[in-house]
């Protein structure tokens, strides 16, 4: 469940307690969703999502921006069947923003979300961000749900490049499972997990957000 707090800092790290970090360049940042092969293999085939009668654009989808948070969510894709295939999604900075600035913040209870949240087409959870172990970690990283019409201009028109990554996530374990003192920088080095670094968002989104001063 995404907390309420408001604190911008966590005192004993020193790290923002709500913080986007990512996979971008220039022109792109990389999100995360996993997907069933029957979806995920026709949308690599042919750079789009809606490429298989499977994808739905009707549910709800969530998207990370952080491969950790992902490998926690799919069990680096061995979890279920319906998350077998793990897909990188490139978006522009600018449709990636767009998104974010129609979002509004809640937590995993919809019950509890006000009438606004509910007509709202993107939402955000900050979870707790986790290592490549899975393990939990002090600060808390995004997870960006959207679903209606959003959800189809996204999926058609905002996702530019559409990646398989479900190797990498099992090479990625594999290398966890044989070598217990491995650290991120050298997981990095060796190719089997982003460099992700701190995603900076204007001070309006901040905003949006929640993140705090």
């Amino acid at each position: 469940m995404a907390s309420k707090a408001t604190k911008s800092t966590n005192p004993e790290t020193q790290v923002p307690y709500r913080q986007i970090r990512a996979l971008y360049d220039e022109e792109t940042i990389t999100v995360y969703q996993a997907y069933s092969a029957e979806i995920a293999e026709p949308a690599v085939k042919e750079q789009r999502l809606t490429a298989s009668p499977k994808f739905s654009g009707t549910r709800m989808t969530w998207i990370k921006p952080s491969w950790c948070w992902m490998m926690y969510r799919s069990g680096y894709s061995y979890k279920d069947p319906r998350q077998e295939c793990i897909l990188a999604l490139r978006m522009k900075h600018s449709h990636f923003q767009q998104l974010l600035s129609q979002a509004v913040v809640t937590d995993d209870l919809i019950g509890s979300m006000s009438a606004e949240q509910k007509v709202k087409g993107v939402r955000i959870q900050w979870d707790p961000e986790r290592s490549p172990r899975i393990g939990r970690l002090e600060y808390r990283s995004i997870q960006i749900g959207i679903s209606g019409k959003v959800s189809k201009m996204w999926a058609e028109e905002w996702v530019v490049a559409i990646e398989d990554m479900t190797e990498k996530a099992r090479e990625m374990k594999e290398v966890l499972d044989g070598e217990k003192e491995i650290g991120v920088e050298e997981l990095v080095a060796r190719g089997v997990m982003p460099d992700e670094r701190v995603y900076e968002v204007p001070d309006e989104l901040r905003s949006v957000l929640q993140m705090g001063e």
